[in-house]
């Protein structure tokens, strides 16, 4: 249960508050919590079983990356809304199809509150370069059979991006998976299943 919650930083990007919280076991203690908008990510695949992807420099990690398109939804602004206008802005390439939601994460929901919603678009028109110039990337349709070395490699690390084209693969499309495996045992022999 959350007692009180005090604000520390706020702007149109980040929140930061702390919160006088009691958890179950009833010890109360001060936490920070991050607070950022909702972000909506979209899987636009075409007619030849391949995603529009972004390889991109994050200078948060310092690092390079395949991400999809995505980002903050703006006020007033749904999900669904925001996947598309994020893909035309970020890639140049309009989606046709209608967004369809596909998963919700929350990744890190001991510390920050960040929901990105994950929607799945057929088809999309090159209607020009990427508008979005903070978002600059190179932009490719990669085929989905190769996602599964761009995951091994590392190349994928963005959580809706990494989260998205897993659970699509996974439910979706399995044959492009790798086989599953037996669960660990736990300590104690306890069954992981139960």
């Amino acid at each position: 249960m959350v007692h009180t919650e005090r604000n520390l930083y706020d702007s149109r990007w980040v929140r930061l508050t702390q919160v006088d919280v009691e958890p179950p076991d009833g010890e109360r203690f001060w936490h920070h919590v991050v607070h950022l908008r909702p972000i909506a990510v979209a899987i636009v695949l075409d007619d030849q079983e391949r995603v529009l992807l972004l390889w991109r420099h994050r200078f948060v990690t310092d690092s390079f990356g395949w991400e999809l398109p995505g980002g903050i939804m703006e006020q007033n602004e749904d999900g669904p809304e925001a996947a598309v206008r994020e893909v035309e802005e970020e890639t140049g390439w309009r989606p046709i199809g209608k967004a369809k939601h596909l998963v919700s994460i929350q990744p890190m929901p001991g510390m920050v509150d960040a929901r990105h919603e994950v929607y799945l678009i057929h088809g999309a028109e090159h209607v020009g370069p990427p508008t979005d110039a903070q978002e600059v990337g190179r932009v490719a349709w990669i085929h989905l059979g190769s996602v599964p070395e761009l995951l091994r490699r590392n190349e994928v690390a963005s959580v809706g991006s990494l989260v998205g084209l897993l659970h699509y693969l996974a439910l979706r499309r399995p044959e492009y998976c790798v086989q599953p495996m037996d669960p660990p045992a736990l300590p104690g022999g306890a069954d992981p299943g139960s």
